[in-house]
């Protein structure tokens, strides 16, 4: 698959140094869900995320015809966010955390199931949040959509591309085990007036 999309980013990339709007659409769309999710693995706010995001593009468009691998481009894409993302995050002295990007809804169905579901997903929340940072990062970058690949998200991580499949599993084997030690407590000060998770 990995090939595939070489291939193919290979031809956009030739289309968008054409001033293709089409292939520009194409790459827009393949990629933009990894920008954000970079930028949610970083925990920059929505407005930086914003930001960072509009301003890795405007890098494409500046440097389209200088991109050495164009084959690469969301490897170039990736690396180029988590450059913006740094930037951001020197240019405010401390990290804020957008409450949007963990929002349970407010319109929690007065079910039974649907009041577990949602004490669940706090449960899931809270745990997520015991992780180290660097497991946190590597989880939200690898569920966008699509799904970036390997050499994507260790270009977004600043990562061997050997060490994240390994890095995903110990992760994930982590959640598995805080859960399972479960009940995970529950801190009704975790959550918000509408009940998101802070």
């Amino acid at each position: 698959m990995d090939k595939q999309r070489q291939l193919e980013n290979l031809a956009l990339v030739a289309k968008m140094r054409s001033d293709d709007p089409a292939a520009w659409a194409a790459v827009t769309d393949r990629y933009t869900n990894l920008l954000w999710y970079i930028a949610r693995g970083m925990r920059l706010n929505q407005e930086d995320a914003a930001d960072a995001i509009q301003t890795t593009w405007l890098r494409l468009v500046e440097r389209i015809d200088t991109v050495r691998q164009p084959e690469s481009i969301g490897s170039w894409l990736a690396t180029t966010m988590r450059r913006e993302c740094l930037a951001a995050l020197r240019r405010r002295s401390k990290v804020v955390v957008s409450e949007t990007w963990d929002d349970v809804p407010d319109d929690a169905d007065p079910l039974d199931d649907a009041l577990l579901r949602r004490e669940q997903d706090s449960a899931l929340w809270r745990a997520f949040r015991s992780l180290k940072p660097r497991c946190q990062t590597l989880l939200r970058v690898l569920m966008a959509d699509p799904p970036p690949s390997y050499t994507e998200v260790a270009a977004a991580l600043d990562m061997r591309v050997g060490s994240v499949g390994p890095t995903r599993q110990r992760c994930l084997a982590s959640l598995r085990e805080t859960m399972a030690a479960g009940p995970y407590p529950f801190d009704p000060s975790a959550t918000g007036p509408g009940g998101e998770v802070r």
